[in-house]
């Protein structure tokens, strides 16, 4: 089968604290994270929590087995940089930066060959002031939310070394109409649109979190 897309980079990195006590609260207060990652060009392990050398710093809302890995399409960067945000490769704290595959293409349940690990996208990444922070911009949460361009989380079927040139291989696309895009603006919108977070709910592989997440928006 064609590869269903290339993967460019690989990128780690652990929790770092970041921020000045007495800052503004919401940019420039004291704040941890592990967003800011470093590319790593020789093979590495991927194993069902994630890439060796790569940690969370918000154990509560990020890392386990449904938040492996996330992957993010290089195909965003050009155009957040034409809309004025200063972001090249790295910048939205993937692990995984993509060609040939963004959030309007990839689909919840998707599984995916890397050499001899296997992953399946799980859910969408849901976009939080770590971005506002990273960035110094109240804009930026609001704006991923409106393009859909936050990322995925990847699961980690069958582990393995991984390595930045390596292809990943479409095996099966159980939801094949439920792109993460469209998962993401389905919770976005549940309220208005319940009976699209509802079918959202549905797709193959989605996370019981997410599952609960869109059920409980929509409402009964």
């Amino acid at each position: 089968m064609d590869p269903a897309a290339s993967l460019l980079q690989v990128r780690v990195g652990r929790p770092r604290n970041h921020g000045v006590r007495g800052g503004e609260e919401s940019l420039g207060g004291p704040w941890r994270s592990a967003i800011f990652k470093e590319a790593v060009n020789g093979p590495l392990q991927l194993g069902t929590l994630g890439l060796d050398g790569d940690e969370v710093a918000d154990l509560k809302h990020h890392g386990g087995p449904d938040q492996a890995v996330l992957a993010y399409a290089s195909e965003h960067y050009p155009r957040w940089r034409e809309e004025g945000l200063d972001a090249d490769a790295g910048a939205f704290g993937e692990n995984f930066l993509l060609a040939g595959l963004t959030d309007h293409e990839a689909c919840i349940g998707d599984i995916f060959a890397l050499g001899k690990a296997v992953v399946q996208i799980s859910h969408p990444r849901q976009p939080c002031n770590t971005l506002a922070r990273r960035f110094q911009r109240n804009d930026v949460v609001p704006r991923v939310w409106a393009t859909a361009r936050g990322g995925w989380y990847l699961r980690v079927l069958e582990t393995g070394l991984v390595q930045a040139g390596g292809e990943l291989v479409l095996r099966d696309r159980p939801s094949p109409e439920w792109t993460v895009a469209r998962v993401l603006h389905a919770y976005l919108h549940a309220a208005k649109h319940p009976d699209e977070a509802h079918a959202a709910s549905q797709a193959v592989g989605l996370t019981e979190n997410w599952v609960q997440k869109l059920q409980e928006k929509a409402g009964p």
